[in-house]
């Protein structure tokens, strides 16, 4: 990694964190949510409780670090994570807000992930590359260094930049380059804002309703205007990326978004999206969209990637939620029916079926599939096999929409 992107990382650490906000949230999102990457690397069955490293390369102030490591805490689960970053002044917050939060479980290292193979670290069983890859020379190196000191039959959660969603940016750091040539970077902060504000109505990234990180800090602005090195990749640029190493693509989060379904009605439309390969079918639905602005993905080992993730096909996995409380979200689904959500300045409507919010009510992280449907036939003198259909149908659409998870049962 350069020394001018190890220098804006240095002066402006990203993202903004305060330790002193420990006391009040923990910063959650994806990958690395655990029951996120048990259902789409693990299949549900993986047991936190047994020996489980985790890497997060390009750490950066702490995000997925904190959340990994806070997550095992309070399982009472075993496990290391290791945080690995380039720079000293991200090492330092993300060090803080670990010691704000009493967690003991996290080793702290500077360096780069190009030098993973001979740093000594050992091997992972699941590593987090958040936000590194396309800050990289060559991403398909840093991806290499990756898999190298990943444990066989673990996998991976990446996110770099996608470009359709992030409209307007790259025309923007142009701009910023002309302008602000020889200038430090300091100075090219205000030049930005005034940029920022002096944009006509016609501007691409004036249009845009997905960009807006920039408002939050300084760190923030830095990192998407100002960044000297930077690119973005389509589905099939990052599916070139990953195979080429022998990996495979187990999830996209949300698996909605990357759904031609999602955005087309026309029958004759659809079928032909329904025919193409996966990959295509990927490719397309990022084309038709156009706001995507990070692709999220887990990925394994080609070998392995048919059996890595959870389906509600087998009735013995308990549903888990996440990010919602069951009960709440019953209510909610219960006034019309159907998932109602956003996806990047897009309105999207999921419909359920009838029995949905008796479904949701009864998830409790420790009923399977096959006991929910079981329990509300027997309750509601519903047919069995009918109401297992439609537990199955109501829990792909919030699966869908990264709202459930799937995990084996616990022995």
């Amino acid at each position: 990694m350069s020394d001018a992107v190890r220098d804006q990382y240095e002066a402006y650490p990203y993202p903004a964190r305060d330790p002193r906000e420990e006391r009040k949230r923990l910063v959650t999102g994806s990958p690395s949510n655990l029951a996120e990457l048990n259902h789409y690397l693990f299949a549900g069955t993986r047991d936190f409780a047994a020996p489980f490293r985790a890497l997060v390369a390009g750490g950066g102030t702490g995000d997925g670090t904190i959340m990994l490591a806070q997550q095992l805490a309070n399982a009472g689960r075993g496990g290391e994570v290791v945080y690995l970053d380039i720079s000293e002044a991200a090492r330092k917050t993300a060090e803080a807000r670990a010691q704000a939060r009493g967690l003991a479980n996290i080793a702290f290292h500077t360096g780069s992930l190009l030098d993973l193979p001979q740093m000594d670290l050992g091997r992972f069983d699941y590593i987090d590359c958040c936000g590194v890859l396309h800050h990289l020379a060559k991403p398909a190196a840093g991806f290499r260094a990756l898999t190298e000191v990943l444990a066989p039959g673990g996998g991976m959660g990446l996110m770099v930049y996608a470009p359709y969603g992030r409209a307007g940016v790259y025309q923007m750091q142009e701009m910023l380059r002309l302008m602000g040539e020889g200038l430090p970077l300091a100075e090219r902060i205000p030049l930005a804002r005034r940029l920022l504000d002096a944009l006509p109505a016609s501007n691409w990234l004036k249009r845009n309703p997905v960009v807006g990180d920039h408002k939050r800090s300084d760190a923030e602005l830095v990192d998407l205007f100002l960044h000297p090195q930077d690119r973005a990749f389509t589905v099939s640029e990052l599916l070139d990326v990953v195979e080429g190493e022998g990996f495979a693509v187990t999830g996209f989060i949300e698996p909605a978004r990357y759904r031609p379904e999602t955005y087309l009605s026309d029958p004759a439309l659809l079928r032909i999206a329904a025919a193409l390969p996966q990959a295509a079918r990927w490719q397309l639905a990022e084309d038709l969209a156009c706001n995507i602005k990070k692709h999220i993905v887990y990925v394994t080992h080609r070998d392995r990637a048919s059996q890595a993730v959870a389906s509600t096909d087998d009735a013995g996995s308990v549903p888990v939620t996440r990010g919602a409380e069951a009960e709440k979200l019953a209510q909610a689904i219960a006034r019309d029916r159907a998932i109602q959500t956003d996806f990047g300045a897009l309105p999207v409507r999921f419909p359920l079926p009838r029995l949905a919010p008796a479904i949701i009510g009864r998830i409790d992280g420790l009923r399977s599939i096959g006991a929910i449907a079981d329990d509300l036939a027997t309750a509601g003198g519903h047919d069995p096999q009918k109401t297992l259909e439609q537990a199955r149908e109501t829990l792909d659409a919030l699966i869908s929409v990264n709202l459930v998870a799937l995990r084996k049962p616990s022995d």
